[in-house]
């Protein structure tokens, strides 16, 4: 399996790529019709994700995490006898990942859609597969894609927004950084961040925070000096980071060169944003859906096998798309259908999933998200770090062992989504 790329160099390698068991599929990189179906033939699977721009990096590992899944499923058989075809592309923007999505639909015939991590192009995307019937998983973390914007034919892989600021808020509530606190906030200015600032605000507001202000940044931002010396003039008591991709490495990198000593935590970061950080720049306390240092033998071998195959260590987009895929599967398997009916009544069944975790998962079935478990991080001190990335130091689950998986997420009292 290879990259479709006219060039070597890492911005031609995200713009597009084909995946299937092993091998490019050229026609379909190139836009000739594919054949009629028969029973024999491959099953496409629809993989949207950023390759280029601020979020760049996480579709990367996305990639890599759903090609090694394609591979491994292709390797033991594939699936109803048949193999997969899991099509890659670059979404770019939310207008050209609605036209990818459909043409993925109709020229392509995909079973199913998956993926996205920008939450502005995975509304889009949910509303071209509910138009059309077809399942979508999504990757992005917006609520309100749980909420008013839900679908029937939409599934959610990643933790919520909801369950990012309460994994971190009780932490930062224990150590007495909210209640009376000025609050300083930096918000990423397109779906996700409003969101995120949306229910950070809430958290704030129903433990005593004093939020002094929420600047929005334009994702494509990437001096931030002027938010740095309104925060110096402003003297806060904690900065509330609701920034995301490339904006969060760019904000500590110069956060760390200013040399501001303000203590800092935020609502949404992934672990290779952390790394570009680097050790001695990143602060604070953070959440994660996944990390690679968890302790059950199903990740220990998923991460043994992504740094054979990619002398890298897998970060949680990796991990998303790679379970993502396994998911899809077995709900394909059990079901010994790909009638995207089927397949819909089967996640919602509430059947569990093994996600390489302590816990397994299940859907939702009223409002489609993953129920499991998250975890928060923090940092090595300097003097401790050894390793680029292993500077990270990763805490329990949330919820602990003993409490129900839900206890983070929005409960259905509080949600608009209908279905």
């Amino acid at each position: 399996m290879k990259y479709n790329k006219s060039n070597t160099n890492i911005s031609t390698r995200r713009r597009s790529v084909i995946l299937s068991g092993g091998a490019l599929i050229g026609s379909a990189a190139l836009g000739i019709p594919m054949p009629s179906y028969a029973q024999t033939e491959a099953i496409k699977i629809g993989h949207l994700t950023p390759l280029t721009g601020f979020l760049g990096t996480l579709g990367e590992y996305a990639v890599m995490g759903i090609r090694l899944a394609t591979e491994e499923i292709n390797a033991d058989g594939g699936v109803l006898g048949r193999q997969i075809d899991v099509i890659s592309e670059d979404s770019v923007s939310p207008q050209v990942a609605s036209s990818k999505a459909q043409r993925m639909i109709e020229r392509d015939h995909v079973v199913a859609l998956l993926g996205e991590t920008n939450s502005a192009s995975a509304l889009v995307i949910s509303q071209v597969a509910a138009r059309n019937k077809t399942l979508f998983l999504n990757c992005s973390r917006s609520d309100v894609l749980r909420g008013k914007d839900c679908n029937r034919y939409m599934f959610h892989l990643d933790i919520p927004v909801t369950v990012e600021v309460n994994a971190i808020g009780e932490a930062l509530l224990r150590d007495g950084m909210i209640t009376d606190k000025k609050i300083y906030a930096l918000t990423a200015d397109y779906l996700f961040g409003h969101d995120l600032s949306r229910a950070a605000k809430r958290f704030f507001a129903a433990h005593g925070g004093n939020l002094i202000a929420d600047e929005l940044v334009a994702t494509d931002a990437t001096d931030f000096s002027p938010y740095l010396l309104k925060i110096r003039r402003a003297q806060p008591d904690f900065i509330a980071c609701n920034l995301a991709g490339t904006q969060v490495t760019n904000f500590v990198k110069q956060y760390a060169e200013f040399g501001l000593t303000y203590p800092m935590a935020g609502f949404n970061l992934n672990t290779v944003d952390a790394w570009a950080a680097g050790p001695g720049n990143l602060s604070g306390i953070w959440p994660t859906v996944w990390h690679h240092k968890l302790e059950n033998a199903g990740s220990k071998a998923f991460v043994e096998r992504f740094v054979k195959k990619y002398n890298r260590i897998p970060e949680n987009h990796a991990w998303t798309e790679y379970v993502g895929l396994k998911i899809l599967i077995q709900a394909i398997n059990e079901t010994k259908s790909t009638d995207t009916a089927k397949l819909v009544a089967y996640l919602e069944s509430e059947a569990e999933f093994d996600l390489l975790k302590a816990r397994k998962g299940y859907f939702r079935s009223w409002d489609h998200q993953l129920m499991q478990e998250a975890y928060p991080f923090t940092v090595k001190p300097q003097a401790e770090v050894t390793d680029k990335q292993d500077f990270l130091v990763f805490g329990d689950a949330v919820p602990a062992a003993d409490q129900p998986l839900e206890i983070l997420a929005t409960p259905k009292s509080e949600n608009t989504c209908v279905m």
